[in-house]
């Protein structure tokens, strides 16, 4: 396994401690005596405390040496899973996941980033889109097996599993990763003056308003396709999956054709395809055989959107606020997933359940305009020394 696939193995720790309460949730309402609608209150809770905690955590660590924050970051996300495996009240366990988002925010911005100084300097978007893998396995994998655990050894059982699977991952970059030097330290100004930049706040733009416009579907996409397609139970599951299968792909091509052109062109076709599956997926995903071909394009296209503007954020970021500004990134990630739940809500409470995917598509028409809006060199690929310097 190269050290690189070490960070993704790290990332799918992470991962798999975000996403597997929704595996979880039935077990946690039944056991904790506590309502569904409260016992998704700790998804929010997780999103919410990594979206706030990512950049404070970059300054706060900036002149950590990288190994060494990867190992403590997945060890904290170990100590609030294992609060969690033994959480006697509801109040504890949301607590629990806090902590569990803290050692995420940490680790995910600083894995990718040390990722592009692993790599070659022409393989880098390769390299980021190895470290998403992990979170993009940990989709595939933790929700499904969240559930079929959560009904046999309960949600203490499977936090407790996640918990390991954290020390694993730590014990496995204590040994196969090499120390990395923080980057020269600057000051809160001097970072924060990065994601000042107009150029970077259009790409965090573009970040907030794809995962709210995407999310805010998946949210809701069982009741979606048991509505239109007319299926339920396993061929949901099955449809699930095949989203999934479609989004490690795409994630690994979002990767090669970012080295190969860069952010901007891959960017304009993803943001475009990905509009037309979204306005057209009431009238398309009519079968179960449609669906799962939509279903499959949706999440090809979806997952592919991370490396291009992990790649873009790191061409525009002085050495010094790379780290920044990749943690900046994955708050405005679970910003739009905190949000997507409220926002599918309000759509779906004034509108119709399939209003949504059409009007899904108008936000992420947004999140075009802004790439549009993006001056036409801003995203050049560039492979010499100094970009293969970042760490952060």
């Amino acid at each position: 396994m190269s050290r690189i696939h070490l960070l993704a193995a790290g990332a799918f720790a992470v991962g798999t401690s975000g996403y597997i309460v929704t595996g979880v949730l039935p077990a946690v309402s039944r056991e904790l005596d506590v309502s569904p609608a409260a016992a998704g209150q700790l998804v929010t809770a997780f999103a919410i405390a990594y979206a706030i905690a990512s950049p404070v955590l970059a300054v706060l660590t900036g002149r950590w040496e990288r190994r060494s924050l990867l190992i403590a970051a997945l060890v904290l996300s170990a100590a609030g899973n294992a609060m969690a495996a033994v959480a006697p009240t509801y109040s504890w366990l949301l607590g629990a996941r806090v902590i569990s988002a803290l050692g995420a925010a940490a680790f995910t911005p600083v894995a990718t980033a040390v990722a592009t100084v692993l790599a070659p300097p022409d393989h880098r978007g390769r390299a980021v889109a190895t470290v998403f893998g992990g979170l993009t396995f940990a989709l595939i994998v933790g929700v499904p097996l969240g559930n079929i655990l959560g009904e046999r050894i309960g949600y203490q059982g499977v936090f407790a599993v996640v918990a390991l699977v954290s020390l694993l991952g730590a014990a496995a970059i204590q040994l196969g990763v090499p120390r990395v030097a923080a980057p020269p330290f600057a000051g809160l100004r001097e970072r924060f003056a990065a994601a000042r930049d107009r150029r970077v706040l259009l790409v965090l733009g573009m970040t907030v308003l794809g995962c709210l416009a995407a999310f805010s579907v998946f949210t809701y996409i069982a009741p979606i396709l048991a509505s239109v397609a007319h299926v339920q139970g396993f061929t949901i599951s099955a449809l699930l999956l095949v989203y999934g299968v479609g989004g490690a792909i795409g994630n690994t091509l979002g990767g090669r054709v970012a080295d190969r052109w860069g952010s901007r062109t891959p960017l304009l076709v993803i943001f475009a395809v990905f509009i037309v599956v979204l306005a057209t997926l009431p009238l398309t995903a009519v079968s179960a055989v449609s669906a799962g071909f939509v279903m499959f394009v949706w999440g090809l296209f979806t997952w592919s959107v991370n490396p291009p503007i992990q790649n873009w954020l790191i061409e525009l970021a002085p050495r010094e606020s790379s780290g920044l500004l990749l943690s900046v990134n994955a708050s405005a990630i679970y910003l739009g997933v905190g949000l997507s739940g409220v926002f599918g809500g309000l759509v779906i409470s004034n509108t119709s359940l399939l209003a949504l995917p059409p009007i899904a598509a108008l936000v992420a028409l947004g999140a075009l305009g802004l790439l549009l809006a993006q001056p036409l060199d801003a995203a050049r690929p560039r492979h010499d020394e100094h970009l293969a310097e970042h760490a952060a």
